[in-house]
């Protein structure tokens, strides 16, 4: 029985010291790899440039010759991430950190070493670089502005419309591709924003319509579009008739001596309307032969009212 204890003791001792011998080793492999990572190593990194600030019109050639090999010395923790790839992207503006040349941007990449070190780090120390200078390819493309049309159906909710007009952010945009192309371009229409039973402000982002166009480009891309909704009622006011280019030697009466006019305008403004903030006249040059009648047009009206309508649409008129 007690021979039984004994190597029952004897087990758990066994056991005991497996686990402590693997939690040093563990312990001792951790250190080992901290050690190794503490040194100081060189590796070569591939900078991949990217053009940044580059004009629309420019089109930049990706190819790969559009890379830098840095060598670098670093901490082996630094240069971990490079274990699997060892290629990071460079941003270089192109407009302050190259010179043109034809078809080509050329960045001195010995002349920019502080850049290249910014962007890699502090626990970098660039040793060397590869090319000395970089010729980055382009082709231009033809461009030109053109003006925005905003394409619209609004269908406003019972008793509300638009209060004044529209506002957009840009009134014209950039269009980019090839030359014949971008000739027929006159203007730009958005796509069609459709809107329903509208009874609150509108606040929209359109993209602008190129479907037609294959290879062209359009900058930017969106409009913004904004309008103030609020409750509109109709109003009806009398306004005297101005009769136009009569005749001196030409005496008429005519009838009605007024018109009614209707109108659809915000309940803010209803109250400041009055008769002589329109003006209704009748042009006697354009009656036709053995016309009997002279037609009311509105030539004056406020800027924030909408659907003026005459109820008279003839003004009878005799020759005296």
């Amino acid at each position: 029985m007690a021979s039984k204890k004994n190597e029952n003791i004897l087990h758990h001792l066994k056991k005991k010291n497996v686990k402590l011998f693997t939690l040093f080793f563990v312990v001792a492999f951790v250190f080992l790899i901290f050690s190794k990572l503490s040194n100081d190593y060189k590796q070569t990194i591939e900078l991949k440039v990217n053009l940044v600030n580059v004009a629309d019109e420019i089109l930049v050639k990706n190819d790969s010759a559009n890379y830098i090999n840095a060598y670098v010395e670093a901490k082996g923790f630094s240069l971990m991430p490079f274990i699997f790839n060892n290629s990071k992207t460079l941003d270089i503006n192109a407009k302050s950190d190259v010179t043109l040349k034809s078809n080509n941007f050329v960045f001195d990449v010995v002349k920019h070493k502080y850049l290249i070190e910014s962007q890699l780090g502090s626990a970098y120390e660039v040793i060397s670089l590869m090319p000395d200078t970089l010729l980055i390819a382009y082709s231009k493309r033809a461009s030109k502005i053109v003006p925005v049309t905003f394409k619209k159906t609004i269908n406003y909710a019972i008793g509300y419309d638009l209060k004044g007009e529209f506002r957009f952010n840009i009134d014209s945009v950039k269009v980019v591709g090839p030359l014949e192309e971008v000739n027929k371009i006159k203007a730009i229409t958005t796509e069609e924003l459709v809107l329903n039973d509208i009874k609150s402000d509108i606040q929209h982002i359109v993209r602008l319509d190129v479907s037609d166009y294959q290879h062209v480009e359009v900058f930017p891309k969106t409009l913004e579009v904004s309008g103030n909704v609020t409750r509109f009622t109709e109003g009806i006011i009398e306004v005297p008739i101005v009769i136009t280019n009569q005749p001196k030697t030409i005496v008429i009466n005519y009838f009605p001596k007024t018109v009614t006019l209707s109108y659809y305008v915000d309940l803010e403004n209803y109250d400041a309307i009055k008769a002589l903030d329109f003006k209704v006249e009748c042009n006697y040059a354009e009656l036709e032969d053995n016309q009997t009648f002279l037609i009311p047009k509105v030539v004056k009206q406020p800027s924030f009212i909408k659907h003026v309508n005459i109820k008279q649409k003839q003004i009878d008129f005799i020759e005296l």
